[in-house]
């Protein structure tokens, strides 16, 4: 269940509208997901954050797009977000993420969790080496 209830015409608003038309030409789609339904219930949030989405995740960046949906998988999982685990799950899986990938992705993401709660659990000090303000 939701916290918002997202407006029953969103595409009433023009300003909704044109982030939702915005949105179907990039992904070439017409398929607009409920997170974007959602936002619509504040037009300003909705703009922001398709944009920002649109810069790093829908323009060539210096990460493959395979690489950074990969990343954005890690970080939902991380972050608790079943929504954004399944979405981008879905979105890896069209740009080419193969069962094994997937699969190292887990153990990966499983690893990085473990080991963070050990280093957090330790109090254990950054090495000068990593450092990039020591490190100069």
């Amino acid at each position: 269940m939701t916290t918002v209830r997202p407006p029953s015409d969103p595409e009433s608003d023009p300003r909704v509208k044109a982030v939702f038309d915005d949105i179907r030409t990039t992904r070439r789609t017409d398929f607009v997901n409920n997170l974007w339904r959602s936002l619509a219930f504040d037009p300003p949030l909705l703009e922001r954050t398709w944009n920002d989405v649109k810069a790093l995740m829908a323009t060539p960046t210096a990460l493959d797009p395979l690489v950074k949906e990969m990343l954005y998988v890690a970080v939902s999982i991380a972050n608790g977000c079943s929504y954004c685990v399944h979405s981008h799950t879905a979105a890896a899986r069209a740009k080419g993420m193969t069962d094994a990938q997937h699969a190292e992705l887990l153990a990966i993401v499983s690893l990085a969790g473990r080991t963070n709660l050990l280093a957090t659990g330790l109090q254990v000090p950054v090495d000068a080496a990593f450092d990039a303000a020591a490190s100069g």
